[in-house]
């Protein structure tokens, strides 16, 4: 029997406990985990993929399953297929979350229909938690470590330093 293996798809920008609980959730599913860092032309990064890269890895290494990270520029099919995925992981924050991953799954299943999408709900205390707020709060000066790791905490705030922080 071959391995099960599931792609975590995002941009990790930055990585918050919420991605952590469905990574560690996620893990648990399938024998082999890829977390697939990627671009968003729709979004403006605060950190570069190698930079992503190296957050995600950290992060993860504490984390029991067998899990790689692996930067994509591609159709998230594409790097399933690429990865011999059977299964995409999705994290469900709230229900304006559900209709576009609901869309995106019809599409993807529309793409390949030997790869099916898995969603997860996030903790309830961990649902309000999204990349581009932690980002937000952290340019005006609010505090984030309720939301990130500390080391993740550090690498925002070091980052909003180099920027310059909003509101001053």
């Amino acid at each position: 029997m071959s391995a099960r293996v599931g792609v975590y798809p995002g941009t990790f920008d930055p990585v918050t406990l919420g991605h952590m609980d469905i990574i560690r959730r996620g893990a648990k599913l399938v024998d082999r985990l890829v977390i697939g860092v990627t671009t968003n032309p729709s979004k403006s990064p605060m950190f570069t993929l190698d930079e992503r890269l190296s957050m995600v890895e950290r992060e993860v290494a504490s984390v029991d399953g067998d899990i790689t990270v692996v930067a994509f520029d591609a159709l998230l099919m594409t790097f399933a297929e690429r990865q011999g995925a059977s299964v995409i992981v999705r994290g469900l924050r709230a229900v304006a979350d559900f209709e576009y991953e609901y869309q995106m799954a019809g599409m993807n299943q529309q793409i390949n229909d030997r790869i099916e999408t898995v969603f997860l709900m996030a903790d309830v205390s961990l649902q309000p938690i999204a990349s581009r707020l932690v980002k937000e709060i952290a340019m005006y000066g609010g505090a984030i470590g309720k939301f990130v790791t500390p080391t993740v905490h550090d690498d925002v705030t070091a980052r909003v330093e180099r920027l310059g922080r909003k509101g001053d």
